[in-house]
């Protein structure tokens, strides 16, 4: 009898230890997966070749949570991948790193590495990944007002194993630049805005002393690229404006850019 109890024993240890630790998030509710087209979670068949599959359950491998359900937006009310593939398809078509040269315009930020960098307008991530590649021990907060433009970034960031960039959604009014960036950049976006003074402003009180605004709007004239004349920013107005809400010009690099303004300020 007494060995019966002894094997009944070690049975029960035995069936404890190979339970799931975590079969569950903290708070008692299933993680959701990341988002993907049409609200769904895609699986992918595992071949020999992948190596070993984690654990999602695992202390060591936690559910990842979704930023933009954190940040209060429904998955199911946005458009499927397709219907913004088009836009994304124009705004990462090859050509235009002919003129608007992302690579040298960062290599011309001279930035060390370690800088948490605010990419405001971020769209499909155009300027937002060359960051991430020339910041291996910094940062980049990708901004922008369309949810479906960081439901993009957010899925292209996971599937390449890109681990320093974070999605945040901004409103037309406030570009919710987080506290203590190093550099905000703004390209082609301040053209857009219906209260460009006010939205500086607020971006002037989300800016730490020291921290410096990177300006890229379009100049004026007939050119092959670029939005209407109407609403092209005069380069003495885009500068005059700027300053005007507690911003120092250190550089300008008219001619940089063929199409393109390209302006550094500072926060004082």
């Amino acid at each position: 009898m007494q060995s019966h109890h002894i094997i009944a024993s070690i049975l029960f240890f035995v069936v404890m230890a190979l339970s799931p630790l975590c079969p569950e998030s903290s708070n008692g509710a299933t993680q959701s997966p990341p988002l993907s087209s049409g609200g769904t979670a895609e699986r992918n068949e595992t071949s020999v070749n992948e190596g070993p599959q984690h654990d999602s359950r695992s202390s060591l491998n936690p559910p990842i949570d979704c930023p933009l359900r954190k940040q209060g937006i429904n998955p199911h009310d946005l458009k499927p991948f397709e219907d913004t593939q088009k836009y994304i398809n124009f705004l990462d078509r090859s050509d235009r790193a002919v003129w608007q040269k992302p690579d040298a315009v960062i290599r011309e930020l001279h930035l060390s590495g370690a800088e948490r960098i605010a990419d405001v307008g971020a769209g499909s991530g155009y300027f937002t990944f060359r960051f991430a590649r020339a910041l291996p021990e910094g940062k980049v907060y990708a901004i922008d007002i369309e949810p479906e433009m960081l439901r993009h970034i957010h899925h292209k960031a996971m599937t390449e194993g890109v681990n320093n960039v974070e999605v945040i959604k901004s409103t037309p009014e406030d570009p919710k630049v987080p506290a203590g960036v190093d550099l905000v950049f703004v390209c082609d976006v301040i053209h857009h805005l219906k209260e460009q003074e006010l939205w500086l402003k607020k971006l002037a009180t989300q800016m730490k002393k020291g921290a410096h605004l990177v300006v890229i709007e379009f100049k004026e004239g007939d050119l092959p690229e670029g939005p209407p004349a109407a609403v092209k920013i005069p380069k003495k107005k885009l500068i005059a404006m700027i300053t005007k809400n507690n911003f120092k010009l250190e550089m300008e690099k008219s001619d940089f850019l063929p199409y393109q303004e390209f302006l550094i300020f500072i926060k004082p």
